[in-house]
């Protein structure tokens, strides 16, 4: 099958190179030349403009966008002049589920269709495959079939659910269609806030592990720290690495991001090339205004995204505070960092 790709970052490029793998004819564009010389090298047909890109595609067109978000309506509002009515759009970027809604709407008197792709694989998904949650009208996801097949994962060794077998569908294959327009992107949303509960889960245990020979630390005495009262139970040195590793064999916590978080700790015990400034790209947060809407308790995702803007500085001026009101009632001065 034929496909057009514009955006060839670190996922779209290497969806590209999955899918030439796999026989899939694809048609590139990036706004960096240089990106398309190098796929094209690859076996990938190049486009110059979009104009040429379009030229290239045979009708109906299918055309994935794998874009940040805040381009993509701008994306679209380049391409629709050149579209024709039966061609296909596909968002595969981390939009908010809302906008593809709007989108779909948009362009449905056009006759152009519009599918929503929430795609996670990050950059092992050239190795691994993609984990796609599609949205949009059903005939077009079946006629897409063989794109998500090639880019998804496949069974592979993962055991099969018990009764699995009897069940239909592509769900054991690593792409779902999940229902209408916004559906993709919506089940990637959630996804993505649970993503953000279980790094932070796995980041405030270690660092209890990092912590457990504190007893071991010489600390001042004053008004002003608490201190450790039983500083003999806390003498333990941890190898952070070796701990990741045990529990990735046969632990209820294994998973892939503890696969990651093992290879992060061999690589740098201390992690030193890291600030711990820990960015969000909108999923978490939209998880969080969708529970809201939907009286759904989300205190764990919740927690996790507020931990996040705390390590970008976001509590900076909350926290002089705290430290005012504490001057002010008890001439509590601040310590030294």
């Amino acid at each position: 099958m034929q496909l057009g790709m514009i955006g060839l970052g670190r996922m779209g490029g290497n969806m590209v190179r999955r899918l030439i793998g796999g026989g899939h004819e694809c048609v590139v564009f990036d706004r960096s030349p240089e990106a398309v010389a190098e796929l094209v090298k690859e076996k990938a047909i190049g486009a110059s403009s979009l104009a040429d890109f379009v030229k290239k595609l045979a009708k109906p067109r299918a055309i994935w966008l794998m874009v940040p978000a805040g381009v993509t309506d701008q994306a679209i509002a380049d391409l629709l002049p050149l579209l024709e009515k039966g061609d296909i759009l596909i968002d595969g970027g981390n939009s908010h589920y809302v906008d593809d809604i709007r989108r779909a709407k948009e362009l449905a008197p056009k006759g152009i269709h519009y599918a929503d792709v929430g795609t996670s694989g990050g950059v092992w998904g050239l190795e691994r495959g993609y984990c796609m949650m599609i949205g949009g009208e059903a005939s077009v996801v079946e006629h897409l079939d063989p794109i998500f097949k090639r880019l998804a994962p496949g069974r592979g060794e993962i055991p099969r659910t018990p009764g699995r077998e009897k069940a239909k569908g592509t769900a054991e294959e690593g792409y779902l269609h999940c229902g209408a327009s916004g559906a993709g992107h919506f089940v990637k949303m959630v996804h993505n806030g649970i993503e953000y509960g279980l790094m932070a889960a796995y980041a405030e245990g270690f660092n209890i592990l990092k912590n457990a020979n504190d007893g071991k630390q010489s600390r001042e005495v004053d008004a002003e720290t608490t201190p450790l009262r039983e500083p003999e139970n806390y003498q333990y040195d941890m190898n952070l690495a070796d701990i990741a590793e045990v529990w990735r064999r046969g632990s209820v916590v294994a998973s892939w991001l503890l696969d990651l978080t093992a290879i992060s700790l061999l690589e740098s015990p201390d992690l030193k090339r890291f600030s711990g400034r820990v960015s969000d790209s909108g999923e978490g947060r939209w998880t969080i205004m969708a529970a809201i809407d939907l009286d759904t308790p989300a205190e764990v995702l919740t927690a996790a995204l507020y931990s996040r803007f705390t390590s970008r500085g976001e509590a900076g001026f909350q926290n002089k505070l705290l430290s005012a009101m504490r001057f002010q009632f008890g001439g509590h001065h601040e310590k030294p960092k």
